[in-house]
This record gives structure tokens, C-alpha cells and sequence, in this order.
């Protein structure tokens, strides 16, 4: 039985009637930047998030470019990053023109390690990005404690975690600004790129919003110099209908997550299941496990038409794109982790049998 590694056309197949009539009303009417449905959405969003206030911007790594530079940071400031994340983590630093100081991950839910970060601050450390790593929040109470500490700003990377909670609070508006993605994989995704960034402080929002449109206050004044960087209003549209069954979407995935909890328990002597922290509400974007032999899972995977992935093989310390990063403390977790991390599929839409098929073809790959 062939199984992608995610499935946006069965995705699509679950809300095809109700999106069609919404998308060709708004083509028909001309209607594409700045409209009410980027408000809806956007109201939307802030009350899912419970936050203040969110503002819709053209892509992730944008929403947390502009998340920092509303908070100030700049040329020479540091903004501590884990090791373990996807590129745009880092890379929205550098837009800021301020400087990465990379820092380990926790061995257990590879989210921040807080004792990292806190040995990551020097004189020059203005913030920490934690990132919600695969669906799971990041430690954010020891990572708040340590941020008023040292008077540091807190901005979450939240682009695959859309709904998990963090001691019943949900990601979002845990820290002084946010982060999304809705790239098309993602658990609430677009039919192309978006972003947005959410806050409980309603100036930072009102900041976004005049940045993303030219740095315009009002129609043809402009205060600062900004950027073009608005989600449209077709993709508001979609991610509007999408947001609607983001909490049923999400328990489909944590019944696949639990189906292969259950089906590969007895795999431990060489295949380590993913962990979730204390307090921590789980969204699974992404079902990680970790094994010695990943390139012989992914050649049998691939010869039974099964997906996987690997999120992410290379620590961000060691690509050459972020070489004049700090290195703030040891980076062994983050390190061994890269070396033996795998993603099997995982998605709302799996059947029963797709979920057999990926654990048939591990198990037997294990040796039973």
C-alpha cells in the first residue's frame, strides 16, 4: 500500500465544498489585499491563540523577522536559537541584522534546553527564539524565568505547534511575541505561503501591520519605512475554513501518533519513540524517532512506496549559512540528535491500513 509522507489532496478533499464558492466569490469581486477576510482570520487566530491581537504577514520566517524588529532587536544584539530547527529560525535573525547564538536542546522533548540557554547569555544577548519543536512546546516557563532574569525579550517560533498547549495555555501568546507559518504542510496550511505573528501586547500587532504595508500609518503616510509582506486575502480565506477543524485535525494526527505508540513499544532496542514533556499538549506536525540505521529504514520504506523525512540532519551550527553564529554552549544533544533523527509519516487523513503499512514495514525492518 503506498503512503505519502503527508497528503495535501485528501486534505483538500475534506473541505473542497465549502472553500470553492468562498475563493470564487473573492475572485469574482476583485477583492485580493487587506480585506475583511484578513480581519476575520486575523480575529480568528488572536482568539484561537487566545492572544490580544495577530497580524497576518506573507510568510513564517517573515512573521518572525518582524516580530523582532518590532521589539527592537538589531545590529549588534544576540538572540539565542536552538541548534536543533529549521533554517528560518536562524535566518530571522539575520534579517534583523542582530546576531544567532546557538544553544543545546533538551534530550528529551529536543525542544530549547533552558540550562543552554541560560549559558548562552552574554553582554550582548538581547532575546531567546524558542522554537515548538515538531508540535511540542518548548519549556516556556523556565525559559520565561531565565528571559526577566536577564531582561531578555521572548519570541516563540510557533510554525508547527498551531494549537498545542503548554500547561492548558496555548502557544502563541505564552512570551512577549509570536511566530506561525502556514506553509502548506503545516498543521494549519495554506494553498501557498503565509504567516502571522500574535501578541498580547496590541502596539507590537499595530507595529506589523504598518511594516507589512509599506510602513503606511494611514493611506499614502509614511511613518517608517516598511516591507510588502501581507498575507492575501485568499489564503486568509482558506486558513480561515481550515482553522475551524484545526482541533479535530490535530486529534486525527495524535490518534496516528498514538497507533504507532502503541505498535512500535516493543521496537526500543533500536528504535526510540518520541517523548512529551510535563504540561505539554502535543500536536504532532512532525512523528520523529531516532535509530542508528535511518538510511536502512529509508531504503525500506522507499521500497514498500512509503514517505518519510528527516527534520533536521544537519545541526544549523554546521551549516555553512550561519558560520559567524556564536556558539553558546556545548551542542552534544543537538549534535547526536541530527545523526540518528527520522520522520515516519504522519497525517489527519491516515487510514487504519496506510498506519499498519509504515509499522508492518519498521517492525520488519527491526527484525519483527
Amino acid at each position: 500500500m503506498s503512503v505519502p509522507f503527508v497528503d495535501l489532496k485528501a486534505a483538500y478533499a475534506e473541505i473542497e465544498a465549502e472553500i470553492e464558492p468562498i475563493l470564487l466569490d473573492l475572485m469574482a469581486r476583485g477583492a485580493f489585499i487587506l480585506g475583511p477576510e484578513l480581519v476575520e482570520f486575523e480575529n480568528a487566530f488572536a482568539g484561537y491563540c487566545e492572544a490580544q491581537g495577530c497580524a497576518g504577514v506573507e510568510n513564517g520566517t517573515t512573521a518572525l523577522a518582524l516580530a523582532m524588529r518590532v521589539l527592537g532587536i538589531g545590529a549588534g544584539d544576540e538572540v539565542v536559537v536552538p541548534a536543533n530547527t529549521f533554517a528560518a529560525t536562524a535566518a530571522a535573525v539575520y534579517h534583523t541584522g542582530a546576531r544567532v547564538v546557538f544553544a543545546d536542546v533538551d534530550p528529551l522533548t529536543l525542544t530549547l534546553d533552558p540550562a543552554s540557554f541560560e549559558a548562552a547569555i552574554g553582554p550582548a544577548t538581547k532575546a531567546v527564539a524558542p522554537v515548538h519543536l515538531y508540535g511540542q512546546p518548548a519549556d516556556m516557563q523556565a525559559i520565561n524565568a531565565i528571559a526577566r532574569g536577564a531582561n531578555l525579550k521572548v519570541i516563540e517560533d510557533a510554525a508547527q505547534a498551531h494549537g498545542a498547549r503548554y500547561f492548558g495555555r496555548r502557544v502563541g501568546g505564552l512570551a512577549d511575541i509570536a511566530g506561525f507559518s502556514f506553509y502548506p504542510t503545516k498543521n494549519l496550511g495554506a494553498f501557498g505561503d503565509g504567516g502571522a505573528v500574535t501578541s498580547n501586547d496590541d502596539d507590537l500587532i499595530e507595529q506589523i501591520r504598518v511594516i507589512r504595508h509599506h510602513g503606511q500609518s494611514a493611506k499614502n503616510i509614511h511613518s517608517i519605512v516598511g516591507e510588502t509582506a501581507r498575507l492575501d486575502n485568499l489564503q486568509a480565506a482558506v486558513l480561515a475554513v481550515k482553522l475551524r477543524a484545526l482541533d479535530a485535525s490535530n486529534a486525527a494526527r495524535r490518534r496516528v501518533a498514538a497507533a504507532y505508540e502503541e505498535q512500535l513499544a516493543d521496537q526500543s532496542n533500536w528504535l526510540e519513540l518520541p517523548r512529551t514533556g510535563e504540561g505539554r499538549e502535543h500536536v504532532w506536525h512532525l512523528y520523529v524517532v531516532h535509530l542508528e540505521n535511518r538510511d536502512g529504514l529509508a531504503a525500506a520504506l522507499h521500497n514498500a512506496d512509503i514517505g518519510y523525512g528527516m527534520h533536521y540532519p544537519i545541526a544549523l551550527h554546521h551549516q555553512a549559512a550561519f558560520s559567524a553564529a556564536r556558539i553558546g554552549a556545548s551542542l552534544k544533544v543537538s549534535e547526536a540528535s541530527a545523526a540518528r533523527l527520522f520522520s515516519l509519516p504522519i497525517f489527519p487523513q491516515m487510514s487504519d491500513d496506510q498506519i499498519d503499512a509504515v509499522v508492518s514495514t519498521v517492525r520488519a525492518f527491526g527484525g519483527g
